[in-house]
């Protein structure tokens, strides 16, 4: 018997490696995509909250300097993928105009990761989307002029 095998059971190894490697490379592929997704998704919001309230704090005018930080979030967020919906930046100020030296202004960037891949029935069953919040603040300059040049 030291010669013999048993019949039948050759190659089946390889089919058991393959079976469970694929069990196991396509849950991991998944999750290396969307946790790649979530990340884009961070990268780009924190460069737009950073941006915007670097922008809000050094602009004069308040209107002018609103227009250039959503400009700078729509760039941040499509630099990656996404796009800024209504509402993607939120602007604290502590003071009224956000210029006041010394003043803090905080800008908040949301952004919603639809993760891909999910099948639109299960939308009931488990969440189809991340929610990503990154939020900056930045000072103004104690000798700024708060009006407009």
């Amino acid at each position: 018997m030291s010669g013999r095998r048993l019949a039948g059971d050759e190659g089946s190894a390889a089919v058991e490696f393959l079976a469970v490697g694929v069990l196991l490379l396509v849950p991991l592929l998944y999750l290396v995509l969307c946790l790649g997704r979530v990340q884009a998704a961070t990268f780009a919001a924190e460069a737009g909250a950073r941006e915007a309230s670097r922008v809000l704090a050094t602009t004069p005018g308040q209107d002018v300097a609103t227009r250039r930080a959503e400009a700078e979030v729509a760039l941040a967020l499509g630099d990656q993928g996404f796009t800024a919906a209504p509402g993607a930046l939120v602007v604290d100020c502590d003071a009224s105009p956000c210029r006041t030296p010394d003043a803090r202004i905080a800008a908040t960037v949301s952004v919603d990761v639809p993760l891909p891949l999910v099948p639109g029935f299960l939308a009931r069953a488990v969440p189809t989307s991340v929610h990503v919040d990154v939020r900056r603040v930045a000072v103004a300059d104690r000798f700024a002029t708060t009006g407009v040049r």
